[in-house]
């Protein structure tokens, strides 16, 4: 039971730290005068100190499939978790994506994010894109066996890096204006990365690695947006560009249609 209270408290209590930790830091650079920055490039600055939490997440998940005790933590959590012998859903198929859903469907209601809908549908695209990319080879070269023997594609969860992936990002566009709104998308990411091991189909430490996959790819995003919003002729007024992530059967993309 130690290690299993062990393992949620990490994947609970990490997030809120990030959102309190990138809250403060963002907070000391708006203290700072300095005239020729303005706020929307703060928004899509790049500092080393928002790497440290997805840095310490990524760092235990490829510590876990070598270290031993890592990996006797990832059995022992496990064990725990069939001794009280959970009823297999799927709703982690779903839950994945309900942070960003619920970005859009606020805004939609007039609950404004930090960016309007195409900046939000490139930055999200991008945080998607980012993440297959850095998933899906992944598990290719780990070879991980799942907990339920299915595969050898266990590390790291790319559903609990999508689900993090989502949740940063409605942290991201509403941590300034309702900071308890913008870290409620965790708690759909937390449970994500639960009912993986629920399922049976991931370790803890595939888990703890996706999560921070997640996080780093919405912060490369939105660093990304300016350049990548710059290339898709962002500053044309008669142009129109529309990106829209998708997910089907294990795989995630994002479709692109320009108007000129």
């Amino acid at each position: 039971m130690r290690s299993l209270f062990l393992s949620l408290t990490m994947m609970i209590v990490g997030p809120v730290i990030y959102a309190q930790d990138s809250l403060a830091v963002d907070s000391i650079h708006q203290s700072q005068s300095i005239p020729a920055l303005h706020s929307e490039d703060k928004t899509h600055q790049f500092t080393y100190k928002k790497l440290i939490v997805p840095a310490t997440f990524i760092t235990y998940g490829v510590a876990s499939l070598g270290i031993n005790s890592l990996k006797e933590l990832n059995f022992s959590t496990r064990t725990e978790i069939n001794e009280h012998q959970p009823d297999h859903i799927k709703l982690d198929n779903y839950s994945q994506f309900a942070p960003a859903a619920l970005v859009y469907g606020l805004n939609a209601l007039g609950v404004k994010g930090k960016h309007n809908f195409k900046q939000r549908t490139i930055i999200y695209g991008t945080s998607m894109l980012i993440t297959s990319a850095i998933v899906v080879p992944l598990k290719h070269i780990a070879k991980e066996e799942r907990p339920d023997q299915s595969n050898n594609l266990s590390f790291p969860s790319g559903h609990t890096a999508i689900a993090f992936a989502s949740a940063q990002f409605m942290f991201r566009e509403y941590k300034d204006t309702n900071f308890l709104l913008g870290i409620s998308g965790y708690s759909f990411a937390v449970f994500t990365g639960i009912y993986r091991m629920l399922n049976d189909k991931h370790w803890f430490g595939d888990v703890v690695g996706g999560a921070g996959f997640g996080i780093l790819s919405t912060e490369l995003a939105y660093w990304l947006y300016p350049k990548i919003n710059n290339l898709l002729g962002g500053k044309k007024e008669k142009s129109q560009t529309m990106l829209m992530p998708y997910y089907q059967k294990g795989n995630a993309g994002i479709g692109f249609v320009k108007n000129f």
